[in-house]
């Protein structure tokens, strides 16, 4: 009982630093890949565990080389968008302008209970309400109401809301996001000639999102190379 003990304590610490070394993500709502890894260590931990005649390093070192691998394949998706989206995925808009795509919850398979619930649990009751809804890569529905049902501030006294989309990320780390740009209906051309007016190149961007209205806001990259 004593050997069982000390085995599982010394695995417990081996995990949180594996957690640890992986970033906060890894403590929240979980990637594929991350939701992966986490099975995977909790399912090897429980061998040397359970076997005591199984050496501690037969546990360890595979927690050790996921972690790594984990580690590794984050750093690469950082720097190649193309290899984050194959890896996680990307986001999907369900509801636009209080329109359900249907085509699209049945690529994800979700159904409109899984859907309702969700609106549910963020105060929504109606769909109609929804001026935008997305499918995040973690299965998680990110809800926006429409400007003109959400609570009144100073701001919106002067001049009532209109019910436009929220603004959208167009440049991810140097990247230009055509999708976005498509879905706001503004142009690569519109985008190319804003950097120009703010003498500043898409390599140089760390984060820019747009509205429908043409209003932006840029934030440049701390380390320009």
């Amino acid at each position: 009982m004593t050997v069982i003990f000390i085995r599982t304590v010394l695995l417990y610490a081996v995990i949180i630093f594996a957690v640890r070394l992986m970033g906060k993500r890894q403590l929240g709502e979980l990637q594929p890949s991350e939701f992966v890894v986490t099975i995977l260590i909790s399912n090897i931990a429980t061998l040397p565990i359970e076997e005591t005649a199984t050496p501690m390093l037969l546990g360890v070192v595979p927690i050790l080389t996921i972690v790594c691998l984990e580690v590794i394949i984050s750093a690469i998706t950082m720097k190649s968008r193309k290899l984050r989206r194959i890896v996680s995925g990307s986001p999907k808009i369900i509801i636009s302008d209080g329109v359900l795509d249907q085509k699209q919850l049945k690529e994800l398979r979700f159904t409109a209970d899984d859907v309702m619930e969700s609106l549910r649990s963020q105060g929504v009751f109606d769909i109609t309400e929804v001026q935008l809804a997305i499918i995040e890569t973690t299965g998680v529905i990110s809800v926006y109401k429409k400007p003109s049902l959400q609570p009144i501030t100073h701001s919106t006294l002067s001049q009532p809301p209109k019910n436009e989309n929220p603004p959208q990320v167009v440049v991810d780390d140097g990247d230009v996001v055509v999708r976005s740009l498509t879905f706001l209906g503004l142009s690569t051309e519109w985008l190319y000639s804003i950097l120009s007016e703010e003498q500043k190149q898409v390599k140089d961007i760390f984060l820019m999102t747009a509205s429908e209205n043409g209003s932006y806001k840029i934030i440049e990259k701390e380390n320009k190379r």
